[in-house]
């Protein structure tokens, strides 16, 4: 098969869904390369074929293995499955951050020898921050560090109106939890977390909370949960005994967000004439997400209007624009 007709059956075979035909077509070429003498190329494609292959067979099964009784078909709607890849070493943090997260991979990959000396691991984690501070993507970071997937908790499919039912729907949770190791991140937990003594909050949030912090309590599996907040001082304080470690996420110091400048500007050849140091003094009080934003618009504008386009006032102006709603 020519080479044109190889890639148009890739194509092909992918846009239909076809791997047994996406699989078969990578491997021919493969072939016909190891017959050009190409060795390197087709050994290099052997192992992508296989790594491939690999991660479907992990899907699949993990897939097979969650609960699929009709109680539980709900999981569906309550879970959101994300197979992260960015690492530690890919985030810029706080050094206290970046040492409570390592500190929890450490003890993580030592489960099995704490575990003979009657210890835990660091599993049940609490977040908090101002919004676009890393608690997000903190959680991330660690799922594809210990190679887990991460499950993002649906809270919205969470609540029921329905008295009783949003606390069979938690129970789902953690009996997942238990049967299938992975990172469950409830995202935006203030919305079951607030305080009982909140006068504005309705009976089926208090019973949620209870529940939630009877699982929590009685929890032994060896998932990692993880909540995530914007606004810990709304949380009840019952919650806070509960987790192994509590992790504040500040704003980025102006040498953090001269690091992000850095990082995400990597292979951009700014003018001489920008001082990040200068627009980074600027930005301080901004978040890691509004820093990604401002470096983001520095491409495009590069992209679409020229390398001409892109100046110091021009990055001190994206500045101000995401100050001004502060």
């Amino acid at each position: 098969m020519a080479v044109a007709e190889q890639i148009k059956s890739l194509i092909r075979s992918f846009g239909d869904g076809d791997e047994n035909r996406f699989y078969a077509t990578a491997m021919q070429i493969a072939a016909a390369e190891a017959r050009q003498g190409h060795t390197d190329i087709a050994e290099e494609l052997k192992k992508m074929i296989d790594k491939a292959k690999l991660s479907k067979n992990k899907e699949a099964v993990l897939i097979k293995k969650l609960p699929v009784n009709s109680a539980q078909k709900e999981l569906d709607d309550l879970l959101e499955l994300i197979r992260p890849e960015v690492k530690l070493k890919d985030m810029v943090l706080s050094d206290n951050v970046r040492n409570s997260l390592q500190r929890v991979l450490d003890e993580q990959r030592k489960i099995d020898i704490l575990e003979s000396h009657g210890l835990k691991a660091r599993r049940k984690l609490l977040f908090t921050g101002a919004p676009g501070c890393g608690k997000t993507m903190s959680a991330h970071v660690l799922a594809s560090e210990l190679g887990f997937p991460l499950f993002i908790i649906r809270l919205d499919g969470l609540i029921s109106r329905y008295m009783g039912e949003s606390i069979a729907k938690l129970r789902l949770v953690f009996d997942a939890m238990r049967d299938f190791r992975a990172v469950y991140l409830f995202d935006e937990f203030d919305s079951i977390g607030t305080s009982r003594s909140a006068g504005n909050e309705v009976g089926e949030i208090k019973r949620v909370l209870n529940s939630f912090l009877l699982q929590i309590e009685k929890d032994d599996s060896r998932s990692l949960i993880i909540a995530a907040t914007n606004l810990p001082e709304s949380l009840d304080v019952a919650l806070f005994r509960r987790f192994d470690d509590i992790i504040q996420f500040p704003l980025p110091s102006e040498e953090e967000i001269n690091q992000l400048f850095e990082l995400e500007l990597t292979g951009f050849d700014l003018p001489n004439t920008i001082d990040l140091i200068k627009v980074a003094q600027q930005a301080i009080g901004l978040s890691f997400a509004d820093i990604h934003r401002i470096v983001s618009d520095v491409w495009k504008d590069f992209l679409v209007y020229g390398a001409n386009s892109v100046s110091e006032e021009k990055m001190l102006s994206y500045v101000d624009a995401r100050k001004k709603p502060y």
